[in-house]
C-alpha cells in the first residue's frame, strides 16, 4: 500500500475537526495566560464564542472570588469552579497539560461541566436525609405506641395478676402467679428498653440536652465508666440536627462500651455562629485507623454517614493505647448560637 500524507492545511483542518468534535471543553493558553485555542465544547460550556475568547486572559473563565494576581490555567484547573458568560458559576473538573514550543510554553485545559452530576448527588443526599427523617418519625411512632399502649397494658395485667395472687393463695397458685409476675416485670422492662432504643421519648419531650444527659447516665450505669459532659444547657437544635447529634453520641458511647475498655469518656457539645461541634473522647485501648475494616467498624461508618447526610465532617484521632477522639462538625444555618458549658461528670 502506498503511504498517505496530509498537507499542512489538511492536517490543520483535521486537527481542528477533532478538537471541535470533542465532548469536553479544550482551552489552550500561552505563557501570558492568554487564550489561543477555544473549541466548540468550550463555547457551549462557558457561553463565549471563540472569537470573543481568543486573546483574552483565562481568568475570564474563573469566578471573581477565586481570582488572584497569579490567576491562570493552573488555578482554573484546581478551583473546581467555572464562570459562564452570563455570570453563572458552575462546578467543573479539569486536567492540565503543558507543552514547550518554539514560541514558548502552552498550557492546555480539558474541562468537563459536572453540573448534572453534582445536582444528582445533591438530590440523592436530600433524598437520603428525607428517608432518614422518615425512619426517625416512624421509630418515634412505634416507640410512643410501645410506651403508651403496650407497656400500660402489661402494667394493668400485672396489677390483675397481683390481685389473683392475693386471692388464690389458698389454692396453691401463689408460686405460679409469682412466676408470671416475674415474666411480666421482664416484659415491661423489655418494652420500655425497646421503646427507648427506637426513639427516646426524652428527646421529643424535653429536648437534646436532657436526652444526652440521659444517655450519659445510662452509659455510666451499664458500663461503670464515668462520663463527663460539657454541654451548654441552653443549646437548642432543630430537626434533623438534634436527632443526628443524639444518634452520633448514642452510637459513639455504644462503641466505647463495646470496644474501648475505657475508664473515662468525655462528651463535649457546643457551637459557634456557623456550625455545631461534637467531640467524644475516651481513654481506652484505641486502634490503628489503617487496619483493614472489621465488622465492629461498621459503627464508625454509620457515624460518618450521619454526619455526611447533614453536609458535616467526622474526624477520628486514635492509636493503640492512646484512646479515641471522634470529632464531628455540622454546619448549622439560621439557628441561634450557644455556649459550651462547664464539665459535669455523670455519676
Amino acid at each position: 500500500m502506498g503511504s498517505f500524507a496530509l498537507s499542512d492545511a489538511e492536517r490543520a483542518a483535521w486537527q481542528a475537526g477533532l478538537l471541535d468534535s470533542a465532548m469536553d471543553a479544550i482551552v489552550t493558553v500561552d505563557e501570558g495566560q492568554r487564550i489561543v485555542l477555544f473549541n466548540r465544547a468550550a463555547e457551549r460550556i462557558f457561553g463565549w464564542t471563540a472569537p470573543q475568547a481568543l486573546g483574552r486572559h483565562v481568568e475570564m473563565l474563573l469566578p471573581p472570588r477565586l481570582r488572584s494576581e497569579t490567576a491562570g490555567a493552573r488555578q482554573l484547573a484546581a478551583a473546581g469552579r467555572g464562570l459562564r458568560a452570563a455570570g453563572e458559576e458552575f462546578p467543573l473538573e479539569a486536567s492540565l497539560s503543558r507543552v514547550q514550543t518554539h514560541e514558548g510554553e502552552l498550557a492546555t485545559l480539558v474541562v468537563r461541566d459536572v453540573s448534572d452530576r453534582v445536582q444528582a448527588q445533591q438530590e440523592l443526599a436530600a433524598f437520603a436525609a428525607e428517608a432518614s427523617s422518615a425512619r426517625e418519625q416512624e421509630k418515634a411512632r412505634i416507640a410512643r405506641e410501645l410506651h403508651d399502649e403496650l407497656a400500660q397494658m402489661l402494667t394493668a395485667l400485672k396489677m390483675d395478676v397481683n390481685w389473683l395472687r392475693d386471692h388464690l393463695e389458698e389454692h396453691g397458685a401463689g408460686a405460679k402467679l409469682a412466676q408470671m409476675l416475674g415474666l411480666l416485670d421482664q416484659a415491661v422492662g423489655a418494652t420500655r428498653r425497646i421503646a427507648a432504643d427506637l426513639r427516646p421519648l426524652v428527646l421529643d419531650d424535653l429536648g437534646l440536652v436532657p436526652a444526652i444527659e440521659w444517655l450519659a447516665a445510662g452509659f455510666t450505669q451499664r458500663h461503670g465508666v464515668a462520663c463527663e459532659l460539657r454541654v451548654d444547657e441552653s443549646l437548642q437544635l432543630q430537626e434533623p440536627h438534634a436527632t443526628a447529634i443524639f444518634r452520633i453520641v448514642q452510637e459513639s458511647l455504644a462503641n466505647v462500651g463495646k470496644h474501648a475498655h475505657a475508664h473515662q469518656v468525655a462528651v463535649c457539645l457546643g457551637r459557634d455562629e456557623s456550625e455545631v461541634l461534637l467531640r467524644v473522647q475516651d481513654d481506652g485501648a484505641g486502634f490503628w485507623l489503617a487496619e483493614p475494616r472489621k465488622a465492629s467498624s461498621l459503627g464508625l461508618a454509620g457515624l460518618r454517614e450521619r454526619a455526611r447526610l447533614l453536609r458535616g465532617t467526622l474526624a477520628i484521632a486514635t492509636a493503640p493505647g492512646e484512646g479515641t477522639c471522634i470529632e464531628v462538625r455540622i454546619p448549622l444555618e439560621r439557628q441561634a448560637g450557644a455556649r459550651v458549658a462547664e464539665a459535669r461528670p455523670q455519676r
